[in-house]
């Protein structure tokens, strides 16, 4: 990447933060909600980013891991304890789940290990709707309290956006770190050919673990601000759609990149409040323009944009090594 290259991305980077932060600052309600929850599921998707899209291991329990978040927040925040503890449980909670729930992959690939976490979506739904004593059943839990954060209320919508913009600003960061260090490098060696990367050195039982268990937590993250987001949570949220959905957003976006999750949640959450104004064709609207997304461009929207970079580059570089042959056909 060339200097100007990168300063060009940086101040690409600085619009779209402040872009972020000033623009909502005139929503109403309804769009600083919209907003929140583009943030909340697109951390839930980095999650399964990192599962699926660099470690490449199939997993329809991101939705799952999401609930779990929730009702920790859900019910701790109820019962007067902080966000913050309900944070540091669901990411142990999940963690650990995770951990477990990647034991399969050591032995199943493909579809046959989407079936068993498919399983595992399953039963979480079915603890949430059927354990009344712990997350009162199909009755939900309401009143759900939202944080203070440094003494300052986010009891209203344009607060918590930014408590929630602010904690996706954190995920993000620590992702970036991630995928840069040595694990990411190993998640990605994982996917191409476990096999070469075991003969690398790399230990793949351990990093596969290490895939699931990073990005449930991250489920769990997302889930904890879900809860204070709707002040309500049932079962319904929680089962097998939403974790369709998340896959959906990782692949649209762009399985294996960065910034996949940021465009497929922008596609999942607002293009189809987007596409209001056709009335009752909105819906029938965005399922076409998913379905020609994916015919065309399996790779997703930023796979479309990397064969053409990749394109430019090799066009860029034949030229090169044309112009360095007649140079040295033609010197004396």
């Amino acid at each position: 990447m060339t200097a100007i290259g990168k300063y060009w991305r940086i101040a690409l980077g600085v619009a779209v933060i402040a872009a972020l932060i000033i623009v909502p600052m005139n929503f109403n309600r309804y769009g600083l909600y919209i907003l929140s929850q583009w943030t909340v599921m697109t951390i839930a998707a980095m999650g399964l980013n990192l599962t699926l899209g660099y470690a490449g291991q199939v997993s329809l329990a991101q939705g799952a891991f999401v609930g779990i978040g929730a009702y920790a927040a859900a019910i701790m925040t109820t019962q007067g304890m902080p966000l913050i503890a309900a944070l540091g449980v669901a990411i142990v909670l999940c963690f650990a789940i995770g951990w477990i729930l990647g034991y399969p992959a050591l032995r199943v690939q493909h579809h046959y290990l989407a079936f068993v976490t498919l399983a595992f979506s399953t039963l979480a739904f079915l603890v949430f709707r059927n354990e009344d004593w712990l997350t009162k059943g199909i009755y939900g839990i309401s009143n759900i309290p939202r944080p203070n954060v440094l003494g300052f209320a986010t009891n209203r919508p344009l607060p918590f956006y930014y408590f929630c913009l602010g904690s996706l600003g954190i995920v993000s960061l620590a992702m970036w770190w991630l995928i840069r260090s040595p694990w990411g490098r190993a998640f990605v060696a994982l996917r191409e050919n476990p096999v070469r990367a075991l003969s690398l050195g790399i230990d793949t039982r351990r990093y596969t673990l290490m895939a699931f268990a990073i990005g449930s937590a991250l489920g769990g993250v997302a889930g904890t601000l879900y809860a204070p987001l709707t002040q309500y949570i049932d079962p319904v949220p929680f089962n097998l759609s939403l974790s369709l959905d998340l896959l959906m957003m990782v692949i649209v976006g762009g399985s294996g990149f960065f910034f996949g999750p940021f465009l497929g949640a922008m596609i999942a959450v607002l293009l189809p409040e987007w596409l209001r104004f056709t009335q009752g064709y909105y819906l029938m609207l965005y399922a076409v323009a998913v379905m020609l997304l994916l015919i065309y461009s399996p790779t997703g929207i930023l796979g479309i944009l990397d064969r053409y970079l990749t394109e430019r580059r090799t066009k860029a570089a034949s030229a090169l090594r044309a112009v360095a042959k007649s140079r040295l056909e033609t010197a004396p």
